[in-house]
């Protein structure tokens, strides 16, 4: 009897020692990194098995043996905790570093970028071609988009922050526009309550449309200041803007490229030289620049401005009719001598 319990004590010993190195030889091969050269992109389906989980981890040779994986998985309790989603896997990262970002649902984020300067119709059209995004907003008109951000009665126009952000493959397209909104509120806030006290604009909402005009106006950042306050001025004398841009955001999409003498005569909400004021809506997504600008034009006596003819994007600005005219003769030459050369 006595050998018999020793003969049962040496195999629970030669038991627990070959259960123990099991799980030393796991805990190793759960610290070691893989075989691959160069990193993989993985997606977890809703509802996918850690049994399936692990066998398309060793097909990408993520780990070596999927039966220990999920092994190991299930041991520490961890199979019901692993998140669905796009996981981007480097060279070094070992099998725990792997079960870990999935546990902890640390997916793999893309970049979805607004671009200031867009038009709205030009942002969705955008949208519904980003791969990684769902398309829920496609179709929706201007009243029918709104309503499905929850902002019935506005106009969409410059209502989204130009930026980039960052999401998981399937979100919806819809999500990214609501964080461009939010976004574009707080920037706007931010530069209301920044804004200069002699402002002649009545609320933020007027500020978000002269900054879209700005938007349009200049690519050059160190201008965007100049041209507000050659049109606060305007706006203050009731001048009439005369800004070309609004009047090719009022001819929509069938603007062909070419602005001609008959659309600045044809009147319409968006024509800033038959009508004066600022128009009844932004006509792009302006960045934080414009809108700081908006807010805080630049001092000055320039009532007028046209381009230099440089290829720098930059203008000339004047404060009499005779001095923009002088400026627009010189514009004109340039231009005309550029044409020649390009024959």
């Amino acid at each position: 009897m006595q050998r018999v319990l020793s003969l049962l004590m040496l195999l629970l010993i030669c038991l627990a020692g070959a259960v123990g190195g099991g799980w030393l030889y796991l805990n190793s091969m759960m610290d070691s990194p893989g075989s691959r050269n160069e990193p993989v992109s993985l997606e977890v389906a809703p509802g996918s098995s850690v049994r399936g989980i692990a066998a398309t981890l060793e097909q990408n040779d993520v780990v070596g043996f999927s039966s220990l994986f999920e092994v190991y998985v299930r041991a520490r309790g961890l199979a019901t905790r692993i998140q669905a989603g796009e996981y981007l896997i480097a060279e070094t990262d070992s099998p725990r570093d792997v079960l870990q970002k999935m546990v902890n649902g640390r997916v793999l984020l893309h970049s979805v970028t607004l671009v200031e300067g867009w038009t709205y119709w030009e942002m969705l059209a955008r949208l519904a071609e980003e791969e990684v995004l769902t398309d829920d907003v496609s179709g929706l008109g201007p009243e029918e988009l709104m309503s499905f951000m929850g902002a019935s009665g506005g106009h969409p126009e410059g209502r989204f922050f130009p930026d980039t952000y960052h999401v998981a493959r399937g979100t919806a397209a819809s999500t990214v526009l609501r964080l461009a909104m939010q976004r574009m509120n707080d920037e706007l806030a931010q530069a209301w309550s920044a804004r200069d006290p002699e402002l002649p604009l009545d609320d933020p909402y007027q500020v978000l449309i002269l900054a879209s005009v700005i938007e349009k106006e200049t690519a050059l950042a160190s201008e965007r200041p100049t041209i507000a306050g050659v049109f606060s001025r305007r706006l203050q004398k009731r001048m009439r803007l005369q800004t070309d841009p609004t009047v090719i955001y009022g001819l929509g999409q069938s603007f062909d490229g070419n602005l001609r003498k008959a659309d600045l005569e044809r009147d319409g909400p968006y024509n800033t030289y038959t009508r004066r004021g600022l128009p009844p809506t932004p006509i792009c997504l302006p960045g934080r620049e414009a809108l700081l600008a908006a807010a805080r034009p630049a001092e000055g006596k320039a009532l007028y401005f046209v381009a230099t003819g440089e290829d720098d994007g930059s203008h000339y600005f004047s404060a009499t009719l005779e001095e923009h005219n002088q400026a627009v003769a010189r514009y004109l030459k340039k231009l005309r001598q550029k044409r020649r050369e390009q024959r």
